[in-house]
């Protein structure tokens, strides 16, 4: 049902996080972003989506076919458990009044799209962001970045238009717990970690998600109410985990409503133990 662009790195709305990235040590701004500690927002743009749209075909089969017999119950309540926050063009006039931030932007979950409207959605992206985009290579510094004068790295999962355009990256890897509980989504990111980090970029998400039978339960809930309470448990987590290059070690770590609580200051304050090595 519609599609999702996911942020990672900075975010209008943080307060005193507006500038972490060059408030940095100096001696962080040589190593590769992937192996930062980045904080990262789940699902930041859901677009294309009113109480029209159809189910995904990613859903349940269930799912699909209550949205077929029951068109005028099931979209509203997918409806509201679907978010949208910011638009590309404030993401890219954010960037131009803070040159010294980076931003990581994952495009996914293109149900629906045509060849010829992922052209058209590409030529909007290099209009919007022009040079400002990094085209895809090694991970770069934040050094690396601002003597190019880039802030933008996106990656787009659809191959073959990451084919076609050297300035977008290939899907960035999500380890998705698509979990209700808390204590599975930390079971699962654990089992995760010992399986050992991906090589570039990759995002850990301590996202809940409502599954059918959680939204047919709750029906006035919403995906707000079910992650709020969670958060401090979360939080606990996310305080516990290690950047760099080790194998056990998280990169970008996402979440929905991170200006809730102190999400993006402790994932930010992980950066320092790189400091103690």
């Amino acid at each position: 049902m519609g599609g999702q662009v996911s942020a990672s790195g900075n975010f209008q709305g943080c307060g005193t996080n507006a500038d972490w990235m060059s408030a940095l040590c100096p001696l962080l701004w040589d190593v590769p972003l992937h192996h930062l500690s980045i904080p990262g927002s789940h699902d930041t743009m859901t677009y294309c989506l009113d109480k029209k749209s159809p189910i995904a075909q990613s859903q349940s089969r269930l799912l699909q076919l209550l949205g077929k017999v029951l068109p005028c119950i099931t979209r509203p309540i997918v409806l509201k458990w679907s978010t949208t926050q910011d638009t590309l063009t404030e993401i890219s006039e954010w960037l131009e009044s803070h040159p010294q931030e980076v931003v990581i932007l994952a495009c996914r979950d293109f149900d629906g799209l045509t060849d010829n409207l992922h052209e058209y959605l590409v030529a909007c992206i290099n209009n919007i962001f022009g040079d400002m985009l990094c085209p895809r290579g090694e991970v770069p510094t934040l050094n690396q970045l601002w003597t190019r004068g880039q802030q933008v790295i996106l990656s787009y999962e659809e191959a073959s238009v990451v084919s076609r355009h050297r300035e977008l990256w290939p899907g960035i890897p999500y380890w998705w717990g698509d979990q209700v509980k808390p204590q599975e989504l930390i079971h699962y990111l654990e089992h995760m970690k010992r399986c050992g980090r991906p090589g570039g970029l990759f995002v850990a998400g301590i996202n809940l998600t409502e599954n059918l039978m959680y939204i047919l339960a709750h029906p006035t809930e919403s995906l707000e109410k079910m992650t709020l309470p969670n958060l401090p448990y979360l939080r606990a987590w996310v305080r516990e985990q290690c950047p760099g290059p080790g194998v056990r070690c998280t990169n970008i770590i996402a979440g929905d409503f991170i200006g809730a609580d102190t999400f993006v200051s402790d994932v930010i304050r992980l950066n320092d133990k790189l400091l103690r090595c």
